[in-house]
């Protein structure tokens, strides 16, 4: 697992928190300084939270679990779904559902309303609709793919939530705090650390911020799905080397078997043989 690099870090402006007046004071142990009315964010620890943070997330990935990417703010939706459609996990740049995990299967029902909706397409039953149903259809199916598109393959709760902007997700943050859910967070100088499991101090605003902490997060998880896809071919092989290995002691136990039979054969015959030829003496 690559280490963030503080320099890297320095470049992508990391460093820049918020207005000192708009600062959140649980944010102190981050802070480096002030500058210009500017928050300066302590780099060291962010470099250090974000390995804290790859490993957990290496570890959920790596048991099969899904881990939920959030950020509905305009800068960071095209970065978050580029790089969590890269690792194939879950994400929601639109509107936050409400109820999206607390309410899970009322969500669910809604995901399959949309797979409904292309089978109908399918098999035909959609044509035999009115056109003023299927434009009505089409739009269901249009607002059903901009909220919930993302999520279709994400059969149950996740195992943990990244979000950008935890002061703007407040209601995520509510929702997996009531679900036990693990939070891993971008968390700005103003904003409350108390709320997530797994903070990293970093700029949320800017879009090259947002980018560097994405790509060092989503890498971490690409390892854990690695391990787990190596872990499986590794028992494959070793269950395929086992029926091999059970296969060829059944063949040799058969061979064995055959051959104590025709060895009882023989000594029936011989002694069968014996027996006539002392009768014809008689």
């Amino acid at each position: 697992m690559a280490k963030p690099e503080v320099n890297d870090l320095l470049n992508a402006g990391v460093h820049f928190g918020h207005l000192t007046r708009k600062w959140n004071p649980n944010m102190a142990p981050y802070i480096y300084m002030e500058r210009n009315g500017i928050h300066i964010i302590n780099l060291y620890k962010t470099a250090a939270k974000i390995e804290e943070t790859n490993s957990a997330l290496k570890k959920i990935a790596a048991s099969g679990r899904k881990i939920l990417f959030v950020a509905t703010k305009k800068q960071a939706k095209d970065i978050v779904a580029e790089k969590a459609n890269a690792v194939n996990m879950p994400y929601i740049t639109e509107r936050w559902p409400g109820g999206m995990l607390t309410n899970f299967i009322t969500i669910r029902k809604a995901v399959k309303k949309m797979a409904a909706i292309d089978r109908m397409k399918k098999d035909g039953t959609f044509e035999t609709l009115s056109k003023k149903e299927r434009l009505q259809v089409d739009r269901l199916r249009a607002k059903l793919e901009k909220n919930l598109g993302s999520i279709t393959d994400m059969t149950r709760l996740p195992g943990a939530i990244f979000i950008v902007d935890t002061t703007r997700e407040h209601i995520a943050v509510k929702e997996a705090q009531k679900l036990k859910i693990p939070i891993f967070a971008m968390v700005d100088t103003n904003s409350d650390p108390r709320d997530v499991d797994f903070v990293i101090p970093s700029n949320d605003d800017a879009s090259k911020s947002i980018d560097k902490i994405l790509d060092l997060v989503t890498k971490a998880v690409a390892e854990g799905l690695s391990e787990r896809k190596n872990e499986k071919e590794a028992n494959a092989e070793n269950d395929a080397s086992k029926m091999e290995i059970a296969a060829k002691e059944e063949e040799v136990e058969l061979v064995i078997e055959t051959n104590e039979t025709e060895t009882i054969t023989k000594d029936k015959e011989i002694q069968t043989g014996e027996e006539t030829a002392a009768a014809e003496n008689l």
